[in-house]
């Protein structure tokens, strides 16, 4: 397998672990159980902000709070990111 291959499949799994872990927080917090830290849920959006965002969509988790709107920006990091990355690699 290439290297390539690689970061992108850790990639994708980082953005699942984003998804699920807000998934799993809308649930418990529903539930009224223990949730997980919203520094926890940032992070996981710097790292996989694709799953952060449509979780917080599909969920309608966090979506009000002002300091959440920063994974759209991490979003946006991370589309400019791919598109230099693919310039770099195949288009120059």
């Amino acid at each position: 397998m290439s290297g390539a291959a690689i970061i992108i499949i850790i990639y994708l799994v980082l953005n699942l672990i984003s998804l699920c872990a807000y998934a799993w927080d809308k649930h418990k917090a529903v539930a009224g159980k223990w949730r997980t830290k919203e520094s926890t849920l940032l992070a996981l959006g710097l790292l996989g902000a694709w799953g952060a965002v449509i979780g917080m969509k599909r969920f309608h988790h966090k979506t009000q709070k002002p300091k959440f709107k920063l994974n759209y920006l991490f979003l946006f990091l991370h589309i400019v990111g791919i598109i230099v990355v693919v310039y770099l690699t195949y288009l120059r």
